[in-house]
């Protein structure tokens, strides 16, 4: 990524072109001149015949060479606001040093030097070397014109994370997630990402898998029953909520109510939790403050009733 500034002031974080996607788009852009230059010669060389001087022939190849390497990119470059066959095949663009989109003086700047100074004369090592110790990627016609080329396309963006599964919410709130490795976070993330495109007996037994190794690091342990996508959803949500609650300011007043009822808030006691996720009213707290029975937070309870299972109607991830 690179910030360019716009004539206004404005900043823009663009994607650099890399030289190795720059050197296949240059491949297409030079076979496609190729063709070009050989299309134009061989009808030329027929009408002069056998009797022209080689002075004449030489000119007429010079004229060709120019019509064909130059005048394709500064054509191109100039009707397409940056994009040459190769790069339109990459999705890569040639913009100025603002931002903004080149016109015939840089498109032509740009031509010019790839023919003498970049590509064809030096075979390429100059544009080569420069685009790889310039900070930017700019070749010696990039510099010269005050260009640079971007890229347009970029990889595609990972499946978002699925939300904690509202049976969960309340086992995950309590649970102890900390000792989880990252290692084995992302793992879960990716299996997850691709829960679509693996095959059902590999899904189910990755996931089964993966679900075990989660659990030697997790307690209490879930009701049961649980999927095992919904068991990983449900941890690693939690996770995202609480990486969340940390970079949240510190409120000094009194904390607001959040709209999630899954939403981890630290020194919550085990009674405002349930009450928090449930929806049921306050009931009196039963001797030394403790909350009643059949209450998360007396005993061992996980914020599930025991006598009250969660319902099984999971949706997979979508």
């Amino acid at each position: 990524m690179s910030e360019l500034v716009t004539g206004e002031a404005v900043v823009l974080e663009l994607a650099i072109a890399r030289p190795a996607t720059r050197a296949i788009a240059l491949g297409i852009d030079l076979l496609l001149e190729t063709i070009a230059f050989l299309v134009l010669l061989v009808p030329i060389a027929f009408v002069v015949g056998d009797d022209a001087s080689e002075s004449l022939i030489a000119g007429l190849a010079v004229a060709c060479s120019v019509m064909t390497f130059v005048g394709y990119n500064t054509a191109m470059e100039t009707l397409t606001r940056g994009k040459t066959v190769g790069k339109y095949a990459l999705g890569l663009r040639v913009v100025r040093d603002d931002g903004g989109p080149v016109h015939f003086r840089q498109a032509f700047v740009r031509a010019l030097c790839g023919v003498f100074v970049d590509f064809l004369v030096t075979s390429g090592c100059v544009g080569f070397l420069t685009a790889m110790l310039n900070a930017r990627g700019k070749r010696v016609g990039d510099m010269l014109a005050g260009t640079v080329v971007v890229r347009e396309r970029g990889p595609r963006a990972p499946n978002p994370l699925p939300p904690v599964p509202a049976e969960l919410a309340a086992w995950a709130a309590r649970a102890e997630l900390s000792r989880v490795p990252d290692q084995l976070a992302l793992s879960a993330r990716n299996y997850l990402g691709r829960y679509y495109d693996l095959a059902p007996p590999a899904r189910d037994a990755l996931g089964a898998r993966l679900a075990s190794a989660v659990a030697e690091y997790v307690s209490p342990s879930p009701p049961p029953g649980v999927p095992a996508w919904a068991y990983l959803a449900a941890i690693l949500g939690e996770r995202r909520n609480r990486a969340f609650a940390r970079q949240q300011p510190q409120q000094t007043s009194q904390p607001q109510q959040t709209s999630q009822p899954h939403e981890y808030q630290p020194h919550q006691t085990s009674q405002e939790l349930w009450l928090q996720l449930t929806g049921e009213s306050s009931q009196a707290p039963g001797p030394q403050g403790r909350p009643s029975a059949g209450h998360p937070g007396s005993g061992d309870h996980t914020g599930i009733p025991a006598n009250d299972p969660p319902e099984r109607g999971f949706a997979p991830p979508s």
